[in-house]
């Protein structure tokens, strides 16, 4: 195998594929990435569960493939002079990387005991840009629940409806929900779970562009194809919750306020909580204020926050972290809290139509 490529490329190809390389595995050649020369040059990072793919233009003189050393291979091409690099392998695996007036000799592996990834065939997928898939993950994936005893909850819900595409994550405390409108009908419904692993991986490699991202469904895989590189992982199995009946739909309490504003109010108030120290954050909503105050053996705080309407001196109580966490995802300068009583949840939704998300917090009993 013998192949010149640019540098840049080389290095940003191996950081995105070197990301799903297994740490520890039975199968050696996996805590390597597969390294393919034909037209062009691919590279491969596989743990079993996610894989990804990144295309590589370069000139190649002579085809092959084999198992580079990861952290080695990613140590070099990062450190060689900013000009192309020329890679050689011969048939014993002897690996000679040359760039600039710098070169190096390693020793790769036989690619033969690599696995193949999964093989998502389908005849079409769902296209949206990259940066709606990016916001959805990224408003979602931090409620994902850390419960191995229920795997299917720490996956994101996905859901394509006619002109939508749902994520939702749920753990017991809470739950994210954004939706994507397309502009046509995909005339598809498809509803699934990708882990949260895997998702993450997404997350990294989407850009902030209006450039589509694709994802195609398989029967115990689904592959998203964005630009140059492709991500397969397994989507989990089970029932997930029916989010629609979780969500309360007749809150009497409908409050408005600025985000921020509230968000600083909280974080305030959040001052004297710790992991050691936890107490919640009793908020009592009244006409056109909201109050916040936590007591523990620290000391305790108070701060107040302007909102829009009356709730009626309605107490309740939260976890000063899902709160804040589900504020800092809201992607609007307002937002409206929807509650009932002191027992129930509150839903934080848009003001804005032009939105569609929702963020569920439930109570913590107050002493």
């Amino acid at each position: 195998m013998k192949f010149t490529c640019e540098k840049a490329l080389l290095v940003s190809a191996i950081s995105v594929a070197g990301r799903t390389v297994a740490q520890k595995s039975t199968i050696a050649c996996l805590e390597g990435i597969l390294v393919r020369a034909g037209i062009g040059v691919q590279l491969t990072g596989y743990n079993l569960e996610t894989g990804i793919t990144v295309h590589v233009a370069a000139n190649v003189t002579q085809a092959g493939i084999c198992v580079m050393p990861a952290r080695l291979f990613y140590d070099i091409i990062r450190k060689l002079p900013d000009e192309e690099v020329t890679i050689t392998v011969d048939d014993n695996h002897l690996v000679s990387i040359r760039g600039g007036v710098s070169s190096f000799q390693i020793t790769a592996m036989d690619a033969e005991d690599y696995p193949d990834l999964p093989d998502v065939n389908t005849e079409s997928g769902i296209s949206m840009p990259q940066s709606a898939l990016r916001e959805m993950i990224g408003g979602t994936i931090f409620s994902v629940s850390e419960n191995k005893a229920r795997p299917i909850h720490t996956g994101c819900l996905m859901e394509v409806e006619d002109k939508t595409v749902t994520m939702v994550a749920v753990d017991s405390f809470r739950l994210a929900r954004r939706t994507y409108h397309a502009e046509e009908s995909y005339q598809k419904h498809m509803k699934f779970v990708v882990p949260a692993t895997g998702l993450r991986e997404v997350e990294k490699i989407l850009t902030d562009t209006d450039e589509n991202v694709k994802f195609l469904l398989g029967d115990k895989h689904i592959m998203f194809k964005i630009e140059d590189a492709t991500l397969v992982c397994r989507i989990l199995e089970g029932e997930f919750i029916d989010w629609r009946r979780v969500v309360p739909s007749t809150n009497t309490t409908i409050l408005t306020a600025n985000v921020s504003e509230l968000m600083d109010s909280i974080e305030r108030v959040s001052l004297i909580v710790s992991e050691k120290i936890k107490s919640p954050v009793r908020c009592v909503f009244g006409d056109n204020v909201a109050d916040f105050k936590t007591v523990n053996t620290i000391g305790s705080a108070h701060d107040t926050c302007s909102v829009a309407g009356n709730g009626g001196e309605l107490e309740i109580g939260f976890n000063c972290k899902y709160l804040l966490d589900a504020l800092r995802a809201v992607p609007t300068e307002e937002v409206t809290l929807e509650l009932k009583n002191g027992l129930s949840p509150i839903v934080f939704t848009p003001v804005d139509e032009k939105k569609d998300f929702a963020y569920m917090v439930l109570p913590v009993r107050l002493q």
